[in-house]
C-alpha cells in the first residue's frame, strides 16, 4: 500500500466523525493500539525535541525499508505518532523524504490541536523525515 493510499484511508476514517471530540476519541484509540516498545528504546537519544510530552521514536532501516516504533507518556501524542507511523512505516527512505503528508491538513488535525501539540506534531514529522533522509544518504 502506497503512502498516498494510506493517507487516503486515514482521511476516509476521519470523515466518519462529524465532531472533533469523536475524532480525539479515535486518536486516543489509535494510541492504545500502538505496539508497546522495549523500555530500552525509551532513551534520551530517542526523545523527539519540541514535544511538550515525552515522545520516543526508534527508526531503523531493514532491507532498504524504514521501520518505525514509538511511544509517548501522553495518550493524544501517542495516537498522533501512531498515525504517522501508519503512513510512513515500511516505506523507502527516499519516498518518505519527498512525500507530502497532506492528510494532517485534510483531516483538520493541526488546526484542532493546541499550539504546543501542533509544535509537537511538526517535530514528529520533522524527526521521521530526518531519519529517512539520513538513511537515504547513507545508501
Amino acid at each position: 500500500m502506497s503512502i498516498e493510499s494510506k493517507q487516503q484511508e486515514i482521511i476516509d476514517e476521519f470523515a466518519i466523525y462529524d465532531d472533533w471530540m469523536d475524532k480525539y476519541e479515535y486518536i486516543i484509540e489509535l494510541g492504545k493500539d500502538l505496539p508497546i516498545i522495549d523500555e530500552t528504546l525509551k532513551s534520551q537519544d530517542k526523545l523527539i525535541e519540541g514535544c511538550q510530552s515525552k515522545v520516543w521514536l526508534d527508526a531503523r532501516v531493514e532491507d532498504g525499508i524504514m521501520k518505525y516504533s514509538a511511544d509517548s507518556d501522553a495518550i493524544i501524542a501517542k495516537g498522533i505518532i501512531g498515525l504517522l507511523i501508519r503512513v510512513l512505516n515500511n516505506e523507502k527512505p527516499e519516498d518518505i523524504v519527498k512525500c507530502d503528508l497532506h492528510f494532517i491538513g485534510d483531516i483538520g488535525l493541526q488546526e484542532h490541536l493546541s499550539p504546543t501539540r501542533a509544535n509537537g506534531l511538526a517535530s514528529m514529522v520533522k524527526k521521521m523525515k530526518l531519519t529517512a533522509l539520513q538513511a537515504a544518504a547513507s545508501k
